[in-house]
């Protein structure tokens, strides 16, 4: 992400520390995972309209208190998070504002939502990946990405945060794959791009994002095809805060200092669809029930 970023209010006792490793990258193509154990997985199975699991993901609520200037607000309303019987999470963003919500800048203009595995799942080293159909239009920020799960003590960025895709509606063909830690934030993450080939665009169809984390090295992919690699040598001499649990989001934003704002070719609704969401790990990993009773909530930076 090229700008700071701080969380909307939520509390969340971190839980589910699993370590685990994943092997080394050949040029042009995702690392291969011999003997990978599957650690958290959503397909998005139940009836159409009803909430996504409550035992999985959690809501964030509230606006993000200017930081970035985005412009939603996040409710916990299956109005914009819900299954929709086929598989799918969608999240929807609204131009809406149904119970007088107030936001940053007044009167809020619009609602979407953000969930996270705080409580649920966090995780160090391994595969990481989502399939998911963006939504295109100015001003539309979808991002599925994951940050360092001691943000409680630690704050941002020091917790650590990476961005496995973030897209901005002005790039429908382009998206983002960047890390952030001390020294290396906001407009200073270091990150990379990938773009589809002959013109076409994210929102057309389903693509596969993810993120393969070992000791000392995180390779972004899409569709299979590795497009960065980032080593501690990325950091220019900061520290590497890539080592612990880091826990999982999935947000659709609506504006903000780097997408800019919705205009009047802006699609609303617009719908971010999940497919599904797995992580896995390598044999072998130490699994450890651990909690640190960290609260998130307005502590830190962060997208």
């Amino acid at each position: 992400m090229r700008i700071p970023r701080r969380p909307v209010a939520l509390a969340a006792a971190l839980l589910g520390t699993v370590l685990a490793t994943a092997s080394a990258p050949t040029a042009g193509a995702a690392p291969v995972r011999p003997h990978a154990t599957t650690t958290f997985t959503d397909d998005f199975d139940g009836a159409a309209g009803s909430a996504p699991d409550g035992g999985r993901w959690i809501h964030e609520i509230g606006d993000n208190s200017g930081n970035n200037h985005e412009l939603e607000y996040y409710t916990d309303s299956t109005s914009n998070a819900a299954l929709d019987g086929n598989g799918h999470l969608v999240i929807t963003a609204r131009k809406e504002n149904p119970a007088n919500y107030r936001c940053w800048y007044g009167t809020c203009q619009y609602t979407s939502a953000r969930l996270n595995t705080a409580r649920s799942f966090s995780q160090a080293y391994g595969h990481f990946e989502a399939r998911i159909k963006i939504p295109a239009g100015q001003g539309i920020w979808p991002a599925f990405w994951a940050l360092g799960d001691d943000i409680g003590s630690t704050g941002w960025p020091g917790c650590g945060e990476l961005d496995i895709m973030e897209n901005v509606g002005f790039e429908p063909g382009t998206v983002h794959g960047t890390m952030h830690g001390p020294g290396y934030s906001g407009a200073a993450g270091s990150g990379a791009t990938y773009s589809l080939p002959a013109g076409q665009v994210f929102a057309d169809d389903f693509h596969t994002f993810a993120l393969d984390w070992s000791p000392n090295r995180v390779v972004w992919s899409v569709d299979g095809h590795a497009y960065e690699t980032r080593t501690p040598a990325d950091t220019n001499g900061n520290p590497w805060v890539f080592d612990h649990p880091f826990f999982l989001i999935l947000n659709l934003a609506v504006g903000g200092d780097w997408p800019g704002s919705p205009d009047g070719t802006t699609p609303f609704p617009a719908r971010m669809v999940v497919d599904y969401v797995h992580v896995s790990s390598a044999d072998g990993a130490d699994v450890l029930g651990s909690a640190d009773g960290a609260d998130v909530l307005g502590s830190a930076q962060g997208r």
